[in-house]
Order: structure tokens, then C-alpha cells, then sequence
């Protein structure tokens, strides 16, 4: 993995998820995030589009993870079209593996198995307004801020919709 630097002498690696990933995977959500999920919505995900729910391991601990699902919406790119599109639903890394190109690394995987192997057209995203580090690594990565979601969050909290557009010959 070329974005991803050495952690602790240990070269990271990305891989799609097994099902035997889930809890370590489910540990990282409730570390690194306020929202959490069942078992079986991460199972879901992970049988229902599992090229497109990747982790992150270093020395064989999984560390990070992006899931995605696959959506027919209205376009969040092109108004009044509708479009395959990937749905990132969520990302995170531990803590002490963070600024380390993980994220980046896991988002543009799950970007290109959403192109490739799902025929997604685009992919969007949720994230809270007040996580500007989220927001800018988005950005860095072509997502566009569409609009923002109000009170989406169970505190409260607005979420900002970003997307982008998919390549259409990957």
C-alpha cells in the first residue's frame, strides 16, 4: 500500500473483510465513532457487498475499515437523475494508527470496487458538520459538499452530504 506509511516498523495492508473481521471491526466503530450498529447490519453489509467493505491490518490487527452499500438514488451530482450509487456509511481507524494514509488508502479501495465491480456511477457520504478533519480528507479525495442534512445525528448534530462522481471506465 503506497499511501499507507509503516506503522511501527510494520508495513500496513488492506484486504477485504471476513466475516470473522466483524467484531474487531465492530470494536473499531465503537471506539472511534458515536454511531454504532448491530451485528447484523455489519454481517449485511459485508455479504451483501463485500468488495466494497474493506479493513486496514497492521501485524495482523485489523485497525480500520471502510463499508459501503449499493443505493438506486436520485443523484447527488446530477439533480433530477437517478443513479447507482455507493453509500459509504462508514469509516474509521484507531486512534494510534491514524495520519498515516489508512483512511485514504480504505476510501479510494471502496471507491474503486463501488467503479469496478458494482457499476456505481457515484458514491456519498455523511458526515458530521463539526468533523473538519473528515471533511477535509473527503474533500482531498474529489468528494463535493451537496448539502446539509439537518439533525441527522441521535444528538442532533447536522450532517453535510459529499459526494463524487465515479469513473465510468474503471
Amino acid at each position: 500500500m503506497q499511501e499507507a506509511e509503516k506503522a511501527g516498523g510494520q508495513t500496513p495492508s488492506l484486504r477485504t473483510v471476513r466475516l470473522e473481521d466483524l467484531m474487531h471491526v465492530m470494536n473499531i466503530n465503537r471506539i472511534c465513532l458515536p454511531e454504532n450498529y448491530t451485528y447484523s447490519f455489519f454481517e449485511d453489509l459485508a455479504r451483501d457487498y463485500p468488495k466494497s467493505f474493506w479493513v486496514a491490518e497492521v501485524g495482523g490487527k485489523v485497525v480500520g475499515y471502510v463499508m459501503c452499500r449499493v443505493e438506486r438514488i436520485f443523484s447527488k451530482i446530477d439533480f433530477f437523475k437517478i443513479k447507482k450509487a455507493g453509500h459509504i456509511v462508514s469509516v474509521a481507524v484507531l486512534p494510534e494508527y491514524r495520519n498515516r494514509g489508512l483512511a485514504t488508502a480504505l476510501i479510494k479501495q471502496a471507491l474503486k470496487a463501488l467503479a469496478e465491480h458494482y457499476g456505481c456511477e457515484e458514491a456519498y457520504l455523511e458526515v458530521r458538520v463539526s468533523n473538519d478533519v473528515a471533511i477535509s480528507l473527503y474533500h482531498k479525495l474529489g468528494f463535493v459538499s451537496r448539502e446539509v442534512h439537518r439533525r441527522y445525528y441521535a444528538d442532533g448534530e447536522d450532517a453535510l452530504i459529499m459526494a463524487v462522481r465515479l469513473p465510468q471506465n474503471a
